[in-house]
């Protein structure tokens, strides 16, 4: 049992962790888990880039969508030591972090704190008793030239267990675009008759998700 560690020494609830990268994981999601995937564009142009990703590495897409988010103070050497994964350009060449790096705590222009691997974070849905309270970690960032983003999965705690992506893009004409990728099933086997309902307030949050970097910029 975890239940007596700090929030950020305890284990996400699922195994296959960073299976969001994987751009196959739609076809070959884990075994026991389902898998979703959108793709919405969210604008065009450099303004609209760096609000989207800004805005994405400090968990500003929760916020928008209606979330309370917590974020929970880790050691240092905890981020130090978190997984960051390598990307590479066409030409195989490792590409550089455009603007994050593991272990240490970043702040973008606009004075928005960024998100690292290894951080926690809590989740709050609605006030009072009944708010749904959602703990996750972290698993990876994504910072790259003209890619960034990052997943967290689930703790102990949360009503799934599983992870989540959000991944923006600016492509060679400018446009924008947000990634989501998700997989998910019940954390406890009690829920899974409630599952209707959890599935039905992860498709409205998702939508917000997909609406949240696209409101007017001024």
């Amino acid at each position: 049992m975890t239940d007596h560690l700090p929030i950020w020494q305890r284990p996400v609830t699922y195994a296959a962790i960073g299976a969001t990268q994987d751009d196959d994981f739609l076809r070959y999601p884990p075994k026991g888990y389902r898998a979703i995937e959108r793709k919405v564009r969210i604008g065009h142009g450099e303004e609209r880039w760096h609000h989207a990703w800004t805005e994405t590495l400090s968990l500003g897409i929760q916020r928008r969508s209606g979330l309370r988010v917590k974020r929970v103070e880790s050691p240092a050497e905890v981020l130090e030591n978190s997984y960051s994964p390598v990307t590479f350009d066409q030409e195989g060449q490792p590409v550089q972090p455009a603007s994050t790096t593991s272990g240490e705590q970043v702040y973008a222009d606009t004075g928005a704190k960024l998100v690292a691997a290894g951080e926690t974070a809590i989740l709050l849905l609605g006030w009072g008793p009944l708010s749904l309270r959602a703990p996750v970690r972290i698993v990876y960032v994504i910072d790259e030239p003209t890619r960034r983003g990052f997943a967290y999965g689930t703790l102990p705690g949360h009503p799934e267990s599983g992870e989540e992506a959000f991944i923006v893009e600016q492509r060679e004409d400018e446009s924008v675009w947000l990634t989501i990728r998700a997989f998910s099933r019940p954390a406890h086997p009690a829920l899974w008759i409630v599952y209707p309902v959890l599935w039905l307030v992860q498709a409205i949050i998702t939508s917000r998700y997909e609406h949240a970097l696209t409101r007017p910029l001024s």
